[in-house]
């Protein structure tokens, strides 16, 4: 059969099943196990995909995942963002826009500790939003700007999304690691500048602290101490990538070591603290483990079919720029993400880009970085994005629609980081160049 027929099959049932309401995983090795009786060997295939799904979950890369969800899970039980928060509140509560700044700042620097979206969203979204509410803020900026800080979660290393796409592209995760850092603080500066700015214009979007309440420089001094241990961790987890000393993979096994530190510091290693770090990196895990593994057969079908050869060639073949390709592929990333989670959307769309971007002569380090941004506006894009979901969870006296308005102006400061990106590509690989230098 031609391989063009069998992608519309393929993609279009895909899509039914996901339709239907079956968990990507399950939908994914649905497809494939059908497709490959069909298509590729008859049930000889399924032995085949079986062993292909098992090499590809003990894939000394996709070690790292679990490691960095423990480390995720023992943060968020260690009150380490209500730290943040204080200091924050003590050193910029005077300034207009200073907690929704802050916040921001927090939220980047959280996401980068834990690598996991919807964990900064939801922890900062029960510590330092009532606070904020009750001096005043608006709410759609502080839901808007904590939804947005989140989601650098994927983007400032170390990022578990990053190391799929490192197993997926064949790219060494520490590159992808080093590849985010500078967009990642790019990004954090233009949401504090956005809520800064905005403040300004209009001061009752952000009132600052009356003068009786503000802090002495002592006391701001202070409240540096309890959020320099886990400053210190991350900070450890990147140098050993940097330096060589660690693969990404010791680097989490560093990172648990530290995080658990600190929570043994702050007293939260409780029983109930252990079994909830365990219940969260347990499920978290299996969940991405069970999408990786579906996705190998998945891939091997649109490999041994000839879909994503005949994929490849389609696309090059168009009468025009590499430039217009690689802007139809972010913006079918984009609409992807409104339904899908970004997890799946690489391990989806990887076996047919990725040939693409190859033969196009793009730098797939590069090009990750960019898909990693995209998928920053999934977890905030309506209708189904992830952080949104958590906001509704978390703010119980807001609607779903007034949470969507919160994020669209975010969405379009991300969308700006992505265009920066396209048009800077060092601002991606200039660190990975040192590194391997």
């Amino acid at each position: 059969m031609d391989a063009g027929i069998i992608a519309l099959l393929l993609f279009g049932s895909l899509l039914v099943v996901m339709a239907k309401g079956i968990p990507v995983a399950f939908g994914m090795g649905i497809v494939s196990v059908i497709f490959g009786i069909l298509f590729a060997g008859g049930s000889v295939s399924i032995d085949s995909f079986m062993l292909g799904s098992y090499s590809k979950a003990i894939e000394f890369t996709l070690s790292a995942i679990p490691l960095y969800i423990l480390m995720a899970a023992i943060l968020q039980y260690s009150d380490i963002a209500e730290d943040m928060f204080e200091c924050v509140y003590r050193w910029l509560g005077g300034v207009r826009g200073g907690l929704v700044a802050g916040t921001t700042a927090i939220s980047s620097i959280f996401a980068a500790m834990v690598g996991i979206a919807t964990v900064a969203t939801a922890t900062l979204g029960m510590t330092a939003r009532p606070a904020m509410l009750q001096r005043g803020y608006d709410n759609k900026l502080i839901m808007g700007s904590i939804i947005a800080g989140g989601a650098l979660g994927i983007l400032i290393p170390p990022s578990v999304l990053m190391i799929i796409y490192a197993s997926e592209s064949r790219v060494s995760a520490g590159a992808m690691f080093m590849g985010g850092i500078l967009p990642g603080i790019l990004a954090a500066l233009i949401f504090v500048s956005y809520a800064l700015i905005r403040c300004w214009i209009n001061p009752s979007l952000g009132p600052a602290v009356p003068e009786e309440e503000r802090y002495t420089f002592k006391e701001k001094v202070s409240a540096l101490k309890s959020i320099i241990l886990p400053l210190l961790v991350v900070a450890g987890v990147l140098a050993s990538i940097y330096t060589g000393i660690a693969t990404p993979s010791e680097a989490a096994a560093f990172g648990v070591v530290g995080s658990l530190l600190c929570a043994a510091a702050k007293r939260k290693l409780t029983i109930t603290n252990i079994k909830s770090i365990l219940t969260m990196t347990v499920n978290l895990s299996v969940m991405v483990l069970w999408i990786v593994m579906s996705a190998a057969a998945y891939s091997r079908i649109v490999t041994v079919t000839g879909v994503g050869s005949w994929f490849a060639e389609l696309i090059t073949g168009f009468d025009t720029t590499p430039w217009v390709i690689l802007l139809l592929m972010q913006v079918i990333f984009f609409f992807l993400g409104m339904f899908i989670d970004p997890t799946a959307i690489v391990l989806i769309t990887g076996p047919l880009f990725l040939p693409v971007v190859m033969a196009l002569g793009y730098d797939p380090v590069w090009y990750g970085v960019l898909f990693v941004i995209n998928m920053c506006m999934a977890y905030m894009t309506p209708p189904f994005g992830f952080n949104l979901f958590v906001m509704r969870g978390i703010a119980k006296d807001t609607n779903i629609n007034e949470i969507y308005k919160s994020v669209w102006p975010f969405v379009g400061l991300y969308a700006l980081v992505l265009l920066i990106v396209a048009l800077f590509p060092q601002l991606v690989l200039w660190l990975p160049g040192i590194m391997g230098s």
